[in-house]
């Protein structure tokens, strides 16, 4: 029986050679992917499908957060880069930094996406006059340096070191100092939103004792009125936060600062309402434009870009520059 298969599967084969080798070269064509992507003009979300709130202000027109699309470098991909105006090619490896693959970059930029809203929840509702407190602080892993020797990974929440509860990030480099070179730390860490026990070796370099890993804090918000601010898991980045933050201020307060238009914009927020640098600018203005936005809103360090974009591609498209959220605010409140 075994015999008579083989000896069928082996006449298919030969009878069938070409077809099968063209069929593999195809298949290898299509999916194997080279170490570029593909940037090319993005799209808007509309906030209001994402922002939560009770009781909130009625609008008459829309504030959306723009976005880049990107393509895996397939080959044919990588041909149309070459022929399709606005597509770019871009290496992986411009990507990600030293040592690191794109999925802790990608991991990275979702923790960065996270922080972003409650920055932008933090500075909506203060310049809204609304009640916000912390709820909780956390400290969370950014990233791990070549040179660290640990199990610890991008996203880990540090609970404890060495059974010993650790409130702050100075408190944690005290303890650090108090250690010698070669010494490992026993933290407990939560990933997953389980609790699991990693370890780090202490090091030293020119600034004194370290463990390899770079902590930013990552704050929770209890706010009167409740929000929740929904997002894809596909989702990151922080350069949603200036416009997430428009839309929140805008259900909040009375005066309906779209007036009918269709709002664009991009620019990541601090703490303090302060608007910052993004990239990738050209390709969601390209994407606003397209989606037929009345206003483009972007950081000041971004706008000599943004203007050439707009001149190269002859948009009819306001642009406008803004530092601030308070700056953003009272443009909207005021242009004709």
């Amino acid at each position: 029986m075994i015999n008579k298969i083989y000896e069928k599967s082996k006449k298919i084969i030969k009878e069938n050679y070409k077809f099968l080798i063209g069929l593999i070269l195809i298949f290898f064509f299509c999916f194997y992917k080279l170490p570029f992507v593909i940037y090319k003009p993005g799209g808007i979300i509309n906030l209001s499908d994402r922002i939560i709130l009770d009781n909130k202000y009625d609008e008459s027109g829309s504030i959306s957060m723009s976005y880049v699309s990107m393509i895996n470098g397939n080959i044919p991909f990588v041909l149309a880069s070459f022929l399709i105006p606005n597509w770019d090619l871009e290496s992986v490896k411009e990507l990600t930094l030293d040592d690191e693959d794109i999925d802790e970059t990608i991991k990275r930029d979702r923790i960065s996406l996270e922080n972003g809203i409650d920055n932008a929840i933090l500075s909506a509702y203060k310049m809204a006059g609304k009640k916000i407190d912390i709820e909780k602080e956390e400290m969370i892993i950014m990233y791990i340096t070549k040179d660290a020797n640990t199990n610890l990974e991008i996203g880990d929440i540090i609970l404890k070191a060495d059974n010993k509860e650790i409130k702050d990030l100075d408190e944690l480099k005290k303890y650090i100092n108090s250690k010698s070179i070669g010494d490992y730390i026993n933290f407990k860490v939560l990933r997953n939103n389980k609790e699991e026990d990693k370890t780090a070796k202490i090091y030293e370099d020119e600034s004194g004792l370290k463990v390899g890993v770079s902590i930013e804090y990552k704050i929770k918000y209890k706010t009167e009125p409740e929000i929740k601010v929904e997002n894809k898991k596909n989702e990151s980045g922080s350069s949603g936060g200036l416009v997430t933050a428009l839309q929140i201020y805008n259900y909040l307060t009375e005066e309906d600062i779209t007036k009918g238009r269709k709002i664009v914009g991009t620019g990541s927020i601090d703490k303090d309402g302060n608007v910052q640098e993004i990239g990738g600018i050209k390709y969601k203005i390209l994407g606003a434009n397209k989606k037929k936005a009345d206003i483009f809103l972007c950081p000041k360090e971004n706008y000599e870009e943004a203007l050439k974009v707009k001149k190269d591609n002859n948009l009819d498209l306001i642009i406008k520059d803004v530092a601030t959220l308070e700056e953003a605010i009272d443009y909207l409140k005021n242009v004709k």
